[in-house]
């Protein structure tokens, strides 16, 4: 029984023979509570990326505020303020009428830790919280049901210029990202992956 995965996500995991990744993947890398890096990732942040969707209309948006403006609040807890912004109210609207929401942490330097979090939104507005944060209309509070840190392939390093060092070449090859070579892993993948060690 999966708590990540859908039927569709099995689907193509069955067709692609990927499920026996995904299930350890999922066994070995999903979290219910943020652990010390995580947090550490999430407080430093100044921005992030907002996946919402209610009544057929589907939002992606960029968040952002001062390193620490998220804020982590419990083992699987976080609030981050909503800012004034331009009065549609597109991720806001689909929180009010369908709170799961998903959450994407990441530095744009080729390397550092990507976080993906689920969750259940809830806006909240407490005048005495809101006025101790400078800017703050109101507060969004995240209970985070799926934590899970994934791989940084393909993530352009931004300050130094250069493309993910894994984007696939001229010829169509690629270079194996570590995760691929772990024990547990690299048994398990896919018949036709490319970085599955030959016998």
């Amino acid at each position: 029984m999966s708590r990540l995965f859908h039927a569709g996500n099995r689907e193509l995991q069955d067709r692609f023979d990927g499920r026996r990744v995904a299930d350890t993947l999922e066994a070995r890398r999903r979290a219910d509570a943020f652990l010390p890096e995580h947090v550490a990732l999430i407080e430093a942040a100044a921005f992030f990326f907002l996946a919402t969707a209610a009544e057929g209309a589907v939002d992606c948006s960029f968040k952002g505020g001062p390193p620490g403006f998220i804020r982590v609040t419990g083992p699987a807890e976080l609030e981050f303020p909503d800012y004034d912004g331009n009065s549609m109210y597109l991720s806001l609207g689909n929180i009010l009428r369908s709170p799961a929401i998903g959450m994407l942490f990441v530095n744009f330097d080729g390397h550092s830790l990507r976080l993906r979090l689920r969750g259940q939104a809830a806006l909240v507005e407490d005048a005495a919280r809101l006025a101790a944060i400078p800017g703050a209309r109101r507060l969004v509070r995240v209970a985070v049901t799926d934590i899970f840190p994934n791989c940084p392939r393909y993530i352009p390093d931004l300050a130094g210029g250069a493309p993910s060092a894994y984007l696939p070449a001229a010829d169509g090859s690629a270079r194996a990202p570590e995760w691929k070579g772990r024990d547990y892993i690299q048994p398990i993948l896919p018949h036709d992956d490319p970085h599955k060690a030959r016998r």
